[in-house]
């Protein structure tokens, strides 16, 4: 039976040092608000520090002593590399292989790209970035299922709920959201406001921040008809509600494009 246990945001990664921890956190945080801020260029997303940690991170594993905090290697592709001669029945194929060889070519996209293009190049930077991002959510989803021992889902779910989308049109205040644009309709509202938040919201959040006057004609003019689109998943037993892969897109492409 698969395992399908989540791990709880605030534990990820806890069985290592602090500090290691903390390293590896702040790097993937820096390159997915770079990317949000559309900095783009390979040199800005960061992707070398995330893969410094995680180099340090597997061969402090395979060593059997975590170091205090990340260590720079001489020649990454090298160090890499040489955790593949770890022994195959110590250690898992994702930590001697497939985790090193990700951080290879991470490394080299964050050292070796946009230094110079023909004229008539396209500018490859938007989607270097896109690369970039979805390769540092590999290593640390990887990495937290490895030291977890959770299923691929669980992990990336964990990983997921690092990333909160800002949003310009979202107002935190007091510790309330506020949507800024007032033309939109109460259902779009909620949708904006699920897509920024990394976890389900409760429906009474939901309602305080909409500033609806009334929950029950609020669950049943608004939750209710977008479950029945596809576009959340509600609970009236559990009061969550959850922003589907259809509202997602609706969000992006009808109202975040305006």
């Amino acid at each position: 039976m698969m395992n399908t246990q989540q791990v709880p945001r605030d534990d990820i990664l806890g069985q290592l040092p602090e500090e290691l921890r903390r390293e590896l956190l702040d790097a993937y945080g820096e390159v997915t608000r770079n990317y949000r801020e559309r900095r783009w260029e390979p040199s800005e997303l960061n992707g070398g520090k995330l893969c410094e940690v995680a180099y340090t991170i597997l061969r402090g594993h395979v060593d059997g002593h975590f170091p205090s905090q990340s260590v720079k290697a001489p020649n990454m592709v090298d160090a890499c590399r040489h955790l593949e001669q770890a022994s195959s029945t110590a250690w898992p194929r994702s930590v001697r292989i497939q985790i090193p060889r990700m951080i290879i070519a991470l490394y080299e996209i964050r050292n070796n790209r946009g230094v110079g293009h023909a004229g008539g190049d396209v500018d490859p930077n938007q989607m270097d970035a896109n690369c970039v991002l979805s390769m540092s959510k590999w290593i640390v989803a990887e990495l937290v299922r490895v030291f977890h021992k959770v299923d691929t889902q669980a992990a990336t779910a964990a990983v997921e709920s690092l990333t909160e989308r800002v949003l310009p049109v979202v107002w935190e205040v007091d510790g309330k959201l506020r949507v800024l644009d007032t033309r939109l309709t109460m259902k779009s509202k909620v949708l904006v406001l699920l897509y920024h938040s990394p976890v389900p919201v409760d429906e009474r959040d939901l309602l305080n921040w909409v500033e609806h006057s009334n929950s029950s004609v609020f669950r049943s003019k608004v939750l209710r008809p977008m479950h029945n689109e596809k576009l959340i998943e509600y609970s009236p037993e559990s009061g969550n509600v959850h922003l589907s892969p259809k509202g997602s897109a609706f969000v992006e492409e009808t109202i975040l494009s305006q």
